[in-house]
């Protein structure tokens, strides 16, 4: 197979002619010689989720052959917030399939994702990635299965000025242009994206349309394809900053934040998993959902509290999980059901040849290829840390599949209808409840921590310092108190308007 076609947007795929997963230290020395690079950069994950940057200029061939081969030293007490400063050197080392060219840079700049390693050469247990490497390692060990996700990455963007083409608020859904101005934005991201090696399924304008004191805000929505779990991650956060540094050239603000305007709809990241079993999806059988799936499920409604400690982790998280804006209260599960925690989307099963019914000149058939059933877990937002918040799905997976009444739970929690619906008060109350507040889902994570810990996944030092930060919002009860209280509320949502 050939990666040289134009077809395929990454310029290090293109010039190397093979995939990312190959890529090797002698591939990235030669695509530096080649095309001028005269900067290297190392981007790692900090302990407030953000991608942090170490630049090198390129000198010579054998300083960048050093760089490639030994990583380079860093001050870990300043990155992560477990790290003791009395002995805080560690190593930042460049995973190579995550090479790209930063289309933002004034000179020719290559970037690439790195790992954490401690003084003795081994990986940092409790650094965001490895958490996430270790999780999925296990799930493998334990069960046979590995793990896809991808996430949907919803943003507001915000402009200063008014728009000639408004739309009425919760209208924006899949509006074109002239009436949706941030699409130019949204499409130069998936250039960007997919010139990085980001694999992009595809994008459109959200519900989300607000006009206030002159601001103008729309929401819009990129979602990414299935990439194994470790490269989903790495790729959410990529896309993060893709954003915002587009934003930035643009004059505009983008924002990820779970509450923009309250009584309008926030910002979730909605998380789709399939499991695999050698590469095969054994997400059904018998043209339907399968057992491995629904004991999964299981174990994502039997963790659903404390998964909010690593996906919902700002004090506004808890303003969007409210009824009626189409984010998760009760945990649940359900069939294309959006009023339900965990969500089983449409996935081409047991369909005739629709394409060809609706194109009648076509003659040979158009068959579906299979495979891409998910689950999506409703409940997260853009403040997640999101190595952790999919380490965490890992562990409620394995969970799951390890329970011996996963069947009987699964089938406990399901809904077949709207909760929201009127007449549905009695469903809704015999429904374990979603924390409201960052306090109670650091009570939950320590309930469950146990789960977390087992094997060595989570180690002891992530959970408490996770549980420290989410009680250092000593918000208890708040959601309560500034009910209905729009000035409260609005300095409440822009306090955390650029989280994480």
């Amino acid at each position: 197979m050939s990666y040289l076609s134009n077809g395929n947007a990454h310029e290090i795929v293109r010039f190397l002619d093979k995939p990312q997963a190959e890529f090797t230290k002698e591939d990235l020395v030669r695509y530096i010689k080649a095309n001028d690079i005269q900067f290297v950069q190392f981007r790692h994950v900090g302990g407030d989720g953000r991608l942090k940057t170490l630049s090198f200029v390129v000198t010579d061939e054998a300083g960048i052959d050093r760089l490639l081969s030994e990583g380079e030293r860093v001050d870990g007490s300043s990155l992560l917030p477990f790290v003791d400063p009395s002995s805080s050197d560690l190593y930042v080392v460049p995973r190579y399939k995550t090479a790209f060219r930063n289309p933002f840079t004034q000179y020719p700049t290559l970037d690439v994702l790195c790992t954490y390693y401690t003084s003795t050469g081994e990986r940092l247990a409790a650094a965001p990635e490895n958490v996430l490497h270790t999780a999925h390692n296990a799930l493998k060990r334990e069960t046979g299965f590995t793990m896809d996700a991808l996430g949907e990455l919803e943003y507001y963007v915000m402009f200063d000025d008014s728009h000639h083409y408004p739309v009425k608020p919760q209208r924006g859904y899949h509006e074109s242009s002239p009436f949706c101005r941030g699409d130019v934005l949204r499409t130069e991201a998936m250039r960007a994206l997919a010139r990085a090696g980001v694999k992009v399924k595809y994008s459109h304008s959200e519900v989300g349309n607000i006009t206030e004191n002159g601001r103008e805000m729309e929401q819009h929505e990129i979602e990414l394809a299935l990439t194994p779990l470790e490269d989903a991650a790495d790729q959410l956060l990529i896309s993060m900053w893709m954003l915002r540094m587009l934003g930035c050239q643009e004059g505009v603000t983008v924002s990820f934040a779970p509450k923009i305007v309250p009584g309008h709809a926030g910002n979730g990241m909605h998380v789709h998993t399939r499991l695999l079993r050698d590469g095969q999806s054994v997400m059904t059988e018998g043209g339907g959902l399968s057992e491995t799936a629904k004991k999964a499920i299981a174990g994502y409604v039997s963790l659903a509290p404390s998964l909010t400690a690593f996906g919902n982790m700002v004090p506004t998280s808890y303003l969007r999980l409210v009824p009626h804006q189409e984010a998760p209260t009760n945990v649940c599960w359900g069939d294309r059901n959006r009023s339900a925690l965990v969500r089983v989307p449409l996935g081409w099963l047991n369909l005739k040849d629709m394409a060809k019914d609706a194109n009648p000149q076509q003659i040979a058939d158009c068959p579906v290829h299979g495979g891409s059933q998910t689950v999506e877990v409703r409940s997260p937002d853009g403040s997640a840390n999101i190595y952790l918040l999919l380490a965490g799905l890992a562990v409620a997976a394995r969970h799951g599949l390890t329970m011996a009444n996963a069947l009987d739970v699964a089938a406990k929690r399901y809904v077949g209808v709207n909760i929201f619906a009127e007449g549905q008060e009695a469903l809704r109350d015999s429904l374990p409840h979603l924390p409201t507040s960052c306090v109670e889902s650091s009570a939950a994570l320590l309930n469950d921590r146990e789960i977390y810990e087992r094997d060595g996944v989570f180690p002891a030092a992530v959970i408490d310092q996770t549980v420290a930060r989410l009680k250092a919002f000593n918000d208890d009860g708040l959601v309560e108190r500034v009910q209905g209280n729009y000035e409260e509320i609005s300095k409440l949502i822009e306090e955390y308007i650029l989280c994480p």
